[in-house]
């Protein structure tokens, strides 16, 4: 069974976890509605997908009051 034979060190240990950082995800304009959204996913605004309706969103309780 392997088993260090000394304490791994401050800087090496933050080498090994230099990877492990959070990114924010990118995001591009929608053609459609121009809302940002992710790249290669539905618009989250209004649902389109290249060039289609791909998603139906659900009406809220605002937009139906109003």
């Amino acid at each position: 069974m392997g088993v260090p034979k000394r304490r791994v060190s401050h800087a090496r240990q933050g080498d090994r976890r230099s990877h492990h950082a959070l990114t924010l995800p990118r995001l591009e304009e929608c053609p459609h509605c121009h809302a940002r959204k992710q790249p290669h996913h539905a618009c989250p605004e209004c649902g389109y997908y290249n060039g289609r309706q791909a998603i139906e969103l659900k009406k809220t309780t605002e937009e139906s009051a109003g």
